[in-house]
């Protein structure tokens, strides 16, 4: 993916990586959608950063394709589709009470961005240099204990990424998987604060060199996520497994005492 000359929709930029990725891209020289549920938000956005914006809600199929819909009817040379909203959230499967939550991420982080994908794929088979970005996670590949249905959700995302890939590069449309490791964001309240995630800045401001160093990369890895990306591989699955969960416990402890 190139990081200049783009028209780019990113659903879920409302905060977190997705914002401080959506101010980088428009500083670049791309012209810059963000979508999200908060209008008021959107229109602060806008005006502060000259974003285009688009209310959606990637939980409900029929905001996911008017917000589409929309946004390529405004932006016909849109070509890059970043889907990089989500949520997590704790889960305690020893009890009756997680399945609400449980499907709630499925929902928003496994069928949102396959929605999003089905409705911009025709579109994207349009214009040349087409990227559809989706964003996974280290814990695709190793475990966090209290978050079963997040993991397993970004599991699913970074499988769909590569068999997707194989359908859609040879008609033009490459597909980049982005991979963070934990980032102080908002996305657990212990997780914002949190000494052992990277900083948000230097995480924004580390994907965007590797994009630009790397255009044909099909995977977009900062340093810190190889610990994780490539546990199995390196054979210290089961050490990295218990020094993930080690430190997950020692943020909550810390974030509890503030």
């Amino acid at each position: 993916m190139h990081t200049t000359g783009n028209t780019i929709f990113v659903p879920g930029a409302t905060s977190g990586i997705g914002l401080a990725l959506a101010v980088r891209l428009q500083a670049a020289g791309n012209t810059v959608i963000i979508g999200g549920r908060r209008t008021a938000l959107l229109d602060r956005l806008a005006a502060e950063h000259g974003f285009g914006t688009v209310r959606i809600d990637i939980a409900d199929p029929a905001s996911v394709a008017e917000a589409t819909a929309d946004v390529v009817a405004r932006y016909p040379d849109l070509d890059v589709l970043i889907a990089m909203a989500g949520i997590m959230r704790v889960e305690d499967w020893t009890t009756p009470g997680f399945l609400a939550d449980a499907e709630a991420v499925v929902t928003t982080n496994v069928l949102g961005p396959i929605r999003l994908i089905a409705a911009l794929t025709e579109h994207l088979q349009t214009r040349p240099g087409a990227t559809v970005v989706t964003v996974s996670s280290g814990l695709a590949h190793v475990p966090l204990r209290p978050t079963p249905s997040y993991n397993a959700s970004k599991a699913a995302i970074h499988l769909l990424s590569e068999s997707i890939r194989l359908q859609l590069e040879p008609h033009g449309v490459r597909v980049v998987e982005l991979v963070p490791p934990a980032v102080r964001t908002t996305l657990l309240p212990s997780q914002e604060f949190a000494e052992s995630a990277m900083p948000l800045d230097e995480y924004a401001d580390e994907v965007m060199e590797l994009l630009a160093r790397r255009p044909e990369a099909h995977e977009i890895l900062v340093e810190r996520v190889g610990f994780l990306r490539h546990a199995e591989t390196r054979g210290d699955y089961d050490q990295v497994v218990a020094t993930l969960n080690a430190t997950d416990r020692h943020a909550r402890q810390e974030a509890s005492s503030r």
